[in-house]
């Protein structure tokens, strides 16, 4: 199916991405932007990886140092690598990288580029959602949460419950939507920024992001993140911010 952003909602909510997005390690606006991502405004931050905000043995136990090197430094690395030799030459050579996901994303000949750009940003926003220390929810995000969920226990069961019944490879995310917050799952490079709602977290749910510490058990592994390694402070600042 075509991804397309065409509410006039999504077009107001971009705005608010923007914000949220351009608060990621490095975010500066790119000299050349394509029509449509100018209008929507979803942030400029640059194509590649942001640099890995925790030593690879820092979320041992919840995650190996074994499966951060392999993750970060060969998985997310390739995709990186990809999207900067695929757009040498191209109208999208000094774009940003929200800017490659949109175009992609809207032309059926480029889902190559669609798949390798959005796997790059979505792992960017990944690293910055996890922290060695474990966090609970504060503030405003804190009152959001109870509003929207009934409390921060329902918050995180209904989003493990998102991450774990994801079918296949994919992602857990906690949004913005409007107004109002939500647990969402998106399918391989997919991001919520293409559909008007406003990332503030997420977790990987590709096999590699945890089959060597827990094989089979993704349950297991959301858990542990959840409850261990979320990074609500970046996620209060990014709900702040929108």
């Amino acid at each position: 199916m075509e991804r397309i952003i065409s509410s006039r909602r999504a077009i107001v909510q971009g705005a608010a991405v923007l914000t949220a997005l351009t608060m990621m390690p490095g975010g500066a606006q790119a000299s050349a932007k394509t029509e449509t991502a100018t209008k929507l405004k979803i942030g400029h931050s640059p194509v590649g990886q942001v640099a890995l905000p925790f030593a690879e043995d820092a979320l041992d136990p919840v995650i190996s140092a074994k499966t951060i090197g392999l993750h970060y430094g060969k998985h997310h690395k390739i995709y990186a690598d990809k999207v900067a030799q695929a757009i040498k030459g191209t109208p999208l050579a000094e774009a940003s990288l929200e800017e490659v996901v949109l175009a992609s994303s809207r032309d059926p000949a480029q889902t190559s580029l669609f798949n390798m750009s959005g796997q790059v940003w979505n792992h960017n926003f990944y690293w910055q959602s996890l922290v060695p220390k474990a966090q609970t929810p504060s503030g405003k995000l804190k009152a959001a949460i109870e509003g929207a969920f009934g409390s921060v226990d329902a918050c995180k069961k209904v989003l493990a419950d998102v991450c774990v019944g994801q079918f296949g490879s994919g992602w857990g995310w906690l949004v913005l939507d409007g107004a109002k917050l939500k647990a969402v799952s998106t399918s391989n490079a997919d991001t919520p920024f293409l559909h008007g709602q406003v990332p503030l977290l997420t977790i990987d749910v590709w096999e590699h992001a945890y089959y060597l510490d827990y094989q089979n058990r993704r349950a297991d592994h959301v858990a542990a993140v959840i409850d261990k390694i979320l990074n609500w402070e970046f996620a209060e600042k990014n709900f702040e911010a929108a």
